[in-house]
């Protein structure tokens, strides 16, 4: 359990390409949200839930925060999650990756690294909404979601502004790709229930 490092579930998404709010699509007789809270439950003394439909939440009974920049993506959910968090650095997690394992948060939390953020290149792709963010960011996020000059204010080009560790999972005994699965569209949702029906 760690105490040093908040757990930050990101729940601010508009799962447009689902058609309705992910997080409370059910995986047996759990949502996926109340499957991420139960992890990040055993794994975090401190646990909050970044979202800007907060009522929707409530029912988890965690602190619920909004993000200060509105509607400006992910990189403004980890924003708000280091400026209400208690902890120098924060773990995140998007509540769309419902299969995540302790393991590997902890295998990504224990990664020895002197930089700001750390996150997996995992599954053929990179896996931000899934690692470390420090503190040390606050001002450079700020500046980058504030700055009217630059036309590409993605997430990704702001990592590749930032000195991010990036770390290689694939050779540990307890990685597979489907850790990492993204819950987007329907056709996804179908592949997990599919995948919990047969195991």
């Amino acid at each position: 359990m760690y105490s040093d490092i908040a757990g930050v579930i990101l729940a601010g998404g508009k799962s447009s390409r689902m058609g309705v709010n992910k997080s409370f699509l059910k995986l047996g007789n759990q949502t996926i949200i109340e499957r991420i809270v139960d992890l990040m439950k055993s794994t975090f003394t401190e646990v909050i839930i970044i979202t800007n439909t907060p009522d929707e939440y409530k029912f988890l009974k965690l602190p619920l925060y909004e993000d200060i920049y509105k509607w400006k993506g992910p990189l403004a959910g980890i924003h708000s999650a280091l400026t209400h968090s208690q902890t120098e650095k924060v773990f995140v997690l998007s509540c769309d990756v419902p299969l995540m394992s302790k393991e590997i948060i902890e295998y990504i939390i224990e990664y020895k690294s002197d930089k700001s953020i750390v996150f997996c290149e995992a599954a053929g792709y990179h896996q931000p909404l899934v690692g470390v963010y420090s503190k040390k960011i606050l001002s450079k996020i700020e500046k980058f979601i504030s700055n009217n000059e630059m036309t590409d204010k993605s997430f990704h080009q702001f990592l590749k502004i930032v000195d991010a560790e990036i770390i290689h999972p694939e050779k540990l005994s307890f990685y597979n790709d489907e850790i990492f699965f993204n819950v987007n569209r329907p056709e996804d949702y179908e592949h997990l229930k599919l995948k919990y029906e047969l195991s």
